[in-house]
């Protein structure tokens, strides 16, 4: 029989059960449903807030905090977004709801809604049409 998800016990700096990292999980709001890919790294110094029905995949790192350049800011995932394995998301950026970030992809700017973008750095490929 198939286990229940439950919502992963986040402590700073520690592995989830799940196997993704969160450091200052008290600047992290969660929503419902959402999916976290095992290897993922969240900083959340400056804030993250991630909608209902994100889905993250394995690998990605997303900084509210770059040590390397000293950007700060807060990282939305508005509802049903996705991102691909191995995506980096940079400080300040809100990924709008229903978009698609492509796997290996280095996000560095807002994303609008309904769009997919992909590579390094980045860039608009399509509008996603709804339905």
């Amino acid at each position: 029989m198939k286990k229940k998800w439950t919502k992963p016990v986040i402590k700073h700096g520690k592995l989830t059960i799940y196997n993704y990292i969160v450091q200052y999980p008290e600047k992290l709001k969660l929503g419902k449903n959402f999916d976290i890919g095992t290897f993922t790294y969240i900083n959340c110094h400056y804030g993250v807030v991630i909608d209902d029905n994100v889905q993250i995949g394995s690998h990605c790192s997303i900084y509210s905090h770059s040590t390397i350049d000293e950007k700060k800011g807060r990282v939305i995932l508005q509802k049903n977004c996705k991102i691909g394995t191995h995506t980096t998301i940079m400080p300040g950026v809100t990924i709008g709801e229903n978009s698609i970030i492509g796997a290996y992809s280095f996000v560095t700017q807002d994303i609008p809604k309904n769009e997919i973008w992909v590579g390094v750095p980045a860039k608009f490929k399509t509008k996603i049409k709804s339905n």
